[in-house]
């Protein structure tokens, strides 16, 4: 009920007589928030406001009060995600969701299609440094095919063996949006800035050395990059880049459709 097309088809319903408004009243009682038992209030407007439903994050719950959630979430939006979950809680929400698919990699579950049509044109690239980085590299690769945006993945492509990134300069050069994921030193997002013509979302990871500060080195480097074009989203935040990058491209959409 949270997508634009369902509140309109429900007011058409309504318009001719095909849906009561007590039936109405009924879908949309809890249109804006819905308390689940005392610990949760449910954003099913939060579609309407930004284009995407509300997702769950998994650390801090436990593993009732995200079923109770998605079971809430689940009949009025085509996609239910939790992130940040681990196998073990995973195990637990399966036994009572049987619905429920797993993704170990990117520690997302959802209650979704087996596939998932892209809604939108367009593409976001998702390049990684090195297979470590590849946790937050998936977390955002799954989280935009969930949101319905067409993905291509490049892994391990980082600065230390440069020819493999610069193999894949066609890639590049067509993404619409790039997601580049990189720890250590962090220098990858500025190569790629250096190559592409389309924004560039830099994440830093965790992953690396004494010095490397837990992801704070690469986090200092790419917000000091002398390439431009470039937004930096906080450490091991693939969630959030995904979301920024579909941001971009559904704002886009809505420019190309609008008359000039």
């Amino acid at each position: 009920m949270t997508t634009p097309d369902a509140l309109r088809d429900l007011l058409s319903a309504v318009a001719s007589g095909k849906v009561t408004p007590d039936v109405a009243f009924e879908k949309l009682k809890y249109f804006d928030f819905e308390p689940v038992d005392d610990f949760a209030r449910v954003d099913h407007h939060r579609a309407l406001r930004t284009g995407f439903p509300e997702v769950i994050w998994g650390p801090g719950k436990t593993p009732e009060h995200i079923v109770k959630i998605m079971t809430a979430m689940r009949d009025r939006t085509p996609v239910v995600m939790a992130t940040r979950i681990e196998p073990e809680v995973y195990e637990v929400l399966r036994s009572h969701l049987p619905e429920l698919r797993y993704s170990p990699l990117a520690r997302i579950c959802a209650i979704a299609p087996s596939h998932i049509e892209p809604q939108y044109p367009g593409t976001i690239t998702l390049i990684s440094a090195g297979t470590a980085d590849l946790a937050v590299a998936e977390e955002a690769a799954v989280t935009a095919e969930l949101c319905g945006f067409r993905v291509k993945r490049l892994w391990d492509v980082g600065v230390s063996g440069i020819h493999r990134l610069l193999d894949n300069r066609e890639l590049i050069a067509h993404a619409d949006v790039l997601i580049v994921v990189a720890g250590m030193e962090g220098a990858l997002p500025s190569v790629v800035a250096g190559l592409a013509n389309s924004p560039v979302i830099a994440v830093p990871t965790s992953i690396g050395y004494g010095a490397h500060l837990n992801g704070l080195a690469p986090l200092l480097t790419m917000l000091n990059s002398c390439a431009t074009g470039i937004g930096v989203v906080n450490i091991d935040n693939g969630f959030g880049a995904a979301m920024l990058a579909g941001q971009i491209i559904r704002t886009a959409t809505r420019l190309g459709d609008s008359p000039s």
